[in-house]
């Protein structure tokens, strides 16, 4: 495959966001360290930590940490063509975006859709410049992608909620200093009506944080143990027993981040064929081949992608294209891993950064959302087919 055919980054191509662009891409030229990007380009650990905290308080009082957020939370009220923009050109840098990437994408909109007044004032700025770590409680060992499922329980206790129970998945967990939780609290109702979200410290006495060894060797999750813990009343976001409201409002300012997922394949491919040896692998007509369909699968995400961001801008609904987008990326980070290790062979590949992409590539058709949920959404959104039946 000849340079003129790697997928390049799209950053250099006229449109409506050109002057958004062109000042991200100058500052970017001026802030950015090999050394940020270096620890951007990895699970944050605490020898990362205070790099990328100094980091993200640079992106955020530069107003780059959220453009998508609105002006008054310390965003740019970025519109899609801007947030693409954004994405393309921190891709092509490889600069890491703020660590509270779950906090900004979905717990941030929550809580400017459904937090009073004294909450927003009180956690968005911490969160936006990375002085306060957030994590996310959702998943439970018996409630992953079932989020209504969940049993950990929250029982109001005067001006206060004892939470029992265990959640588990839980990204940045043992780093993080809040969690968005969300509990039962009407165990009597059909499940989704039940729960309720709760903004918890997580230095609160009664929680034991067990950190997660993936299979790559790092701690990037950790499980939640609450016996007891004591919450006040006031860390109630939105109303009682409406948690499932909350938990559906998310990605509602950052509509263009489905294109993270193509991006990412993007430069990863890119990176692949620039390895010294795959020169000599594509003289193989089967490597060649699929490299080809690796190539274009990512260009039918990227068209994917272009397809719903322009219905977005025409306010028409984009159904099930999030999950298409999910189903679609897990399956190729899959295969790009297995042919970089069958490209670079046992010296670059089987003991380099490429067996880590291997290893860590399992994981992409699990995480937020298994292959099996979005096949189910695909189905039923997409396609219109009758729901699975549900066991008796």
């Amino acid at each position: 495959m000849t340079n003129e055919t790697r997928p390049e980054p799209t950053s250099t191509a006229p449109g409506p966001a050109d002057g958004f662009r062109a000042e991200l891409r100058e500052w970017l030229g001026r802030e950015l360290t090999p050394e940020v990007a270096a620890a951007g380009g990895r699970a944050p650990d605490e020898g990362d930590l205070d790099v990328l905290r100094h980091w993200n308080a640079r992106l955020a009082d530069a107003g780059w940490a959220a453009p998508a957020w609105p002006a008054e939370h310390g965003g740019r009220g970025a519109d899609i063509d801007e947030q693409l923009a954004y994405l393309e050109e921190m891709s092509a840098a490889s600069a890491p975006g703020p660590l509270n990437v779950i906090g900004v994408s979905n717990i941030a909109p929550a809580i400017m859709a459904y937090g009073t007044d004294g909450q927003r004032e009180r956690f968005l700025r911490p969160m936006l410049r990375g002085d306060e770590i957030w994590s996310q409680g959702m998943s439970e060992p018996d409630a992953g992608s079932d989020l209504a499922s969940l049993r950990t329980s929250a029982v109001a206790d005067g001006d206060v909620f004892v939470v029992n129970g265990q959640k588990t998945w839980n990204s940045l967990g043992q780093i993080a200093d809040w969690c968005q939780l969300y509990v039962r609290t009407d165990p009597d109702v059909p499940k989704h009506k039940g729960i309720s979200c709760l903004l918890v410290d997580l230095r609160s006495p009664g929680i034991d944080i067990r950190p997660v060894r993936t299979i790559t060797g790092e701690q990037p999750f950790s499980e939640l143990f609450f016996a007891d813990v004591r919450v006040p009343r006031d860390a109630l976001l939105g109303p009682l027993h409406q948690g499932w409201q909350v938990a559906m409002t998310t990605l509602s300012f950052e509509r263009a981040g489905v294109a993270r997922l193509h991006l990412g394949l993007s430069r990863k491919l890119e990176h692949l064929l620039s390895e010294p040896g795959a020169a000599i692998s594509l003289q193989d007509p089967r490597i060649r081949d699929r490299v080809a369909g690796v190539y274009a699968d990512i260009a039918c995400m990227r068209w994917m992608c272009n397809r719903s961001l322009a219905q977005m801008r025409n306010g028409q609904p984009t159904g099930p294209d999030g999950s298409l987008a999910k189903l679609a990326w897990g399956r190729v980070e899959q295969r790009l891993a297995e042919l970089a290790v069958d490209m670079l062979g046992t010296a670059g590949g089987i003991d380099g950064p490429w067996a880590y992409n291997l290893a860590a590539a399992r994981q992409t058709t699990i995480a937020g959302g298994t292959t099996e949920i979005n096949l189910n959404i695909i189905a039923e959104m997409g396609l219109g087919l009758p729901r699975e039946p549900k066991p008796a």
